[in-house]
């Protein structure tokens, strides 16, 4: 049986950009990275550069990959993701295993526990805790 999966149409002109209220576009990352040469397609505040609020959308679609986010906030999720990693990079569990910590940790389902839908209060959250079980398993190696 064929099942139809409609994808996701969103209507941009219709969000408002969380910061400043201004309508949120989608648009090419070009002029906001340093370098687009993989094409990196952004919803973006409107009133961009004033408000530098935007998010990156999934390659080859029109859907965010979180929530918008300022500078600060962007900053803190790339410091927090890298922290996260750690954890299964560093073989102390799985992949899947540190998301399901993660979404455990922020009482969140599976399917959304991404960083990129973090704010800063889970962002200082993660990053303390990821921080304690990584001093953990690296205490118990030794």
């Amino acid at each position: 049986m064929k099942t139809n999966k409609k994808k996701k149409s969103i209507n941009y002109s219709t969000l408002k950009c969380p910061y400043c209220g201004g309508t949120v576009v989608y648009r090419s990352a070009d002029g906001i990275y340093k370098d687009n040469s993989s094409g990196t397609m952004l919803c973006v505040c409107s009133h961009y550069p004033d408000c530098d609020a935007y998010v990156r959308v999934q390659p080859g679609t029109r859907i965010p990959m979180g929530t918008m986010a300022d500078h600060n906030l962007r900053a803190l999720r790339i410091t927090t993701h890298r922290q996260f990693d750690k954890l299964h990079l560093k073989g102390y569990m799985t992949r899947k295993e540190a998301y399901m910590w993660l979404a455990n940790l922020i009482s969140a389902p599976l399917s959304q526990a991404h960083i990129g839908y973090l704010g800063e209060y889970y962002c200082n959250l993660v990053l303390q805790e990821s921080e304690k079980l990584l001093k953990v398993k690296q205490a118990l190696k030794k």
